[in-house]
């Protein structure tokens, strides 16, 4: 898979963090279905406001500078799953968003951390957000919104650094 940078304009500032919902069918399916795309098992899909704000954006398409559901780039996929699951307003570009992050360690990454690359370019140009097992969702130019593993060889490749919204 080819995918180049989203380098769209927008500024950081956060709020609080997303409360777990309760269980159902809906719930069940939801949890199944991601624990699978993610590697993990289905106990360990508890925050279900995040999946099912994943699940309501995967496959739209990329779209430099977009931020609706006809086209998104990555840091408007960032900034628009920070804000309605963690209550966190973040925007600009992604190296703008990275500039207002607080480093993690790779091994130390936890759900909802942001993940930052360097695709032929010196700075950062892509963005996308933590799930768990290696697994981030980003707006990839390619295939639009899509979950993809930090140990792909064309991720670990550009991976620069990650951050953390506080």
């Amino acid at each position: 898979m080819i995918m180049t940078s989203c380098g769209s304009t927008k500024h950081a500032a956060s709020s609080k963090a997303a409360p777990v919902v309760s269980d159902n069918a809906e719930s069940k399916k939801l949890r199944q279905e991601y624990a699978g795309l993610i590697g993990v098992p289905p106990d360990q899909i508890t925050n279900l406001k995040l999946y099912r704000f994943i699940d309501s954006w995967m496959g739209t398409p990329y779209a430099y500078g977009g931020k609706t559901k006809s086209g998104i780039d990555c840091s408007g996929f960032a900034e628009q799953l920070q804000l309605a699951v963690y209550g966190k307003k973040i925007c600009c570009s992604s190296a703008e968003i990275f500039e207002h992050c607080t480093p993690v360690k790779q091994n130390d990454l936890q759900e909802g951390d942001l993940v930052f690359f360097r695709i032929n370019s010196n700075s950062v140009s892509h963005v996308g957000v933590y799930l768990a097992n290696e697994k981030f969702v980003h707006a990839s130019t390619q295939l639009g919104v899509v979950i993809n593993s930090l140990n792909e060889p064309y991720y670990q490749k550009y991976f620069y650094r990650a951050g953390r919204i506080n």
